[in-house]
């Protein structure tokens, strides 16, 4: 007799489960944000904690030319917030760093 697996029970609104393996890594968020007028925020979340943000922050702001911070969040941990529409060049750079894979990485926005 075959069983089926389609039917088992799951929660859509719980917790994302932990994809990365060992070293501990969940889906890395980076979202935009807009502003006023045409100006607009890049943030990025759930990074994980043994990277150097305040290195990863320097080297963003001198190659993207923009300004950005580090914010602390309850939940989501150490936020990156840099000025402009950098998504793009945020995920190539997690991913080219190896901090995360591809499949990891989501961007949000419009």
């Amino acid at each position: 007799m075959t069983s089926i697996q389609n039917f088992a029970t799951t929660d859509p609104f719980a917790d994302e489960p932990n994809f990365g393996g060992d070293n501990g890594i969940s889906y890395i968020h980076i979202r935009i944000f807009q502003r006023s007028g045409r100006k607009a925020v890049t943030t990025v979340e759930k990074l994980p904690r043994d990277i150097d943000f305040k290195r990863v922050l320097k080297y963003f702001k001198k190659t993207l030319n923009c300004n950005g911070n580090l914010l602390e969040d309850e939940n989501l941990g150490t936020v990156i917030q840099l000025q402009g529409d950098h998504r793009k060049e945020v995920s190539t750079f997690i991913i080219e760093e190896k901090i995360a894979k591809k499949e990891f990485v989501k961007m949000h926005g419009f």
